[in-house]
C-alpha cells in the first residue's frame, strides 16, 4: 500500500494520553504501552482496536510520545499513517477514537472505516 502523504505515524491529544497514562498507572505496570490496530471487519470494512499492552514484536514501531507510548504493527501502519488518538466522554460513553486522513468514509458509530484510494 501507498502512503498518501509523509504525516506523522501518529499523534495523540492530551485527552487520550491522560487516559492512558491514568489506565496503566492503574494496572500497576510502567512497561505497558497503547496498542493501536486495524482489524478487517465492520461495517466500513475496517475496524479500530486499542489494548494495553506490554509485548514488543519484531515488526511493531513504538511512538514515543511523553508521557506514553505507542505501539503500531506494520500491519496496521499504512491505515493509520497521520492519525490522532482521541479520547472522548459523551453521552454515549467513554471511548477512544481515531481521527483519520485515510478514511473515506465511515459508519454511525465511528468504529470502522473505508480507506481512500492514494492517487499518484
Amino acid at each position: 500500500m501507498i502512503l498518501c502523504d509523509s504525516a506523522p505515524l501518529l499523534t495523540i491529544t492530551d485527552s487520550a494520553a491522560a487516559k492512558v497514562k491514568a489506565l496503566v498507572l492503574a494496572q500497576g505496570n510502567p512497561s505497558l504501552k497503547l496498542r493501536v490496530y486495524i482489524v478487517g471487519g465492520g461495517c466500513s470494512g475496517f475496524q479500530y482496536g486499542f489494548k494495553l499492552d506490554s509485548e514488543i514484536n519484531i515488526d511493531d514501531t513504538i511512538v514515543d510520545i511523553a508521557p506514553i507510548s505507542l505501539v503500531v504493527s506494520e500491519l496496521s501502519i499504512p491505515y493509520l499513517q497521520g492519525a490522532v488518538v482521541d479520547y472522548v466522554e459523551n453521552l454515549q460513553g467513554a471511548q477512544f477514537v481515531v481521527k483519520n486522513p485515510n478514511a473515506e468514509s465511515t459508519c454511525g458509530c465511528g468504529s470502522s472505516f473505508a480507506l481512500k484510494e492514494c492517487r499518484r
